[in-house]
């Protein structure tokens, strides 16, 4: 991994604290041409000489329309794998490991879809000034980054894998920051909480990190079956090379989707008025290789670490509006409501409809239009 002896950041007043700011340090080759779908290279060159850690860098391929609602602009592409660090001491002399500081490594939300750690919400002065190294990284979103190919070039959750190759960057740099390798939390709230749930699980993330944050989100879904099989995800890969006129039976269709030029083509708009597409992780792969029930079974998860896991109060609103163009528009019904459950169950696998739709109602007055919607925001938020 590329060392960086040369760090040029920006010190910031932060709470009456000074912070040093590192922005848009690259950690892996740009996942671009024959690397597209496949997992991050390590840096075999530095970019440059010198890193300028005072600007945001860009953001990974995704629909910006949610973000543009809000103001927010973010330059996107390819090359899009960087992390950031704030920190509240960096002495360019040794230190000693008691000197080094606890670090943070924070996983951004967004359904697996959009987010990016350049989000001035996501800013780790603050959280720095409590004595902690903060790291944010920047993964791949969407099919680019969650695509299963069916080999070990496309073996799918490339954005878990951008996590891993982030997680790894630190453990080998982070002392030149102040940060102690040893004293790594990783967190993560909603998608970002799914991604530490992802890493807890995983074989391939064992003994990098100490601790988790779990904040609303885990990869649980349906304790008999995944959100996504590789049989599905290998369905939906077929489809999409079909969308974009690569021939889905020939076996260079990987190569076809490698060789289009312009990568907002992978990008998935929501349909039916929603405002953000959920990208799922695979599992049945090297990453992910059983469901967190049988790894809980059988001991085969990361149970050496320690693990907070908390969710956000009425939390169902939100994302309702989001998803469901039904909670934005008057007129919900009771059956309306079922049928919202049965989309459910088409997501999470094997609902019971009516038992679940029942235990929502059964305390309210389902002639009640407010009612009823706060009922579903109830489930959703539970979900």
């Amino acid at each position: 991994m590329v060392g960086l002896i040369v760090r040029r950041g920006q010190t910031l007043n932060v709470v009456n604290h000074f912070i040093n700011q590192f922005l848009n340090i690259p950690y892996a080759e740009p996942p671009v041409g024959p690397r597209r779908f496949s997992p991050p290279q390590p840096l075999k060159t530095p970019k440059q000489d010198i890193i300028d850690g005072t600007k945001p860098g860009n953001s990974c391929i995704q629909d910006t329309t949610l973000f543009a609602s809000m103001g927010v602009v973010f330059k996107t592409s390819e090359d899009c794998l960087a992390l950031n660090i704030w920190t509240p001491f960096v002495n360019n002399n040794k230190q000693t490991k008691q000197e080094l500081k606890p670090v943070m490594f924070y996983i951004y939300g967004g359904a697996l879809s959009v987010g990016s750690s350049f989000q001035d919400t996501l800013n780790g002065g603050v959280l720095a000034t409590n004595d902690v190294v903060i790291v944010s990284v920047n993964y791949r979103l969407g099919p680019l980054g969650f695509l299963y190919g069916g080999d070990h070039t496309s073996p799918g959750n490339l954005g878990f894998y951008d996590q891993l190759l982030a997680l790894k960057w630190v453990r080998e740099n982070i002392h030149l920051f102040g940060g102690n390798k040893d004293e790594i939390t990783i967190i993560g709230c909603s998608a970002g909480s799914w991604s530490v749930s992802a890493h807890v699980l995983s074989p391939l993330s064992k003994g990098l990190f100490k601790r988790a944050i779990m904040e609303s989100g885990s990869v649980l879904y349906n304790k008999d079956r995944p959100a996504l099989s590789t049989v599905e995800g290998l369905q939906r890969a077929k489809n999409l090379a079909k969308s974009l006129n690569c021939d889905e039976y020939d076996y260079k269709w990987l190569d076809c989707l490698r060789a289009i030029d312009d990568p907002n083509l992978f990008i998935e708009y929501p349909i039916n008025g929603n405002m953000i597409e959920f990208t799922h992780a695979v599992f049945g792969t090297q990453f992910l290789p059983v469901l967190p029930q049988k790894a809980f079974k059988t001991n085969l998860y990361n149970n050496d670490i320690e693990l907070m896991v908390g969710v956000a109060k009425d939390e169902g609103p939100v994302l309702t509006m989001c998803l469901f163009p039904e909670m934005r528009a008057p007129g919900l019904t009771v059956e309306v409501f079922r049928e919202l459950v049965k989309r459910l169950s088409d997501e999470y696998g094997n609902m019971d409809v009516e038992e679940v739709s029942d235990y929502y109602l059964k305390t309210i007055d389902t002639t009640n239009e407010s009612q009823l919607k706060g009922a579903f925001n109830a489930l959703y938020g539970d979900l």
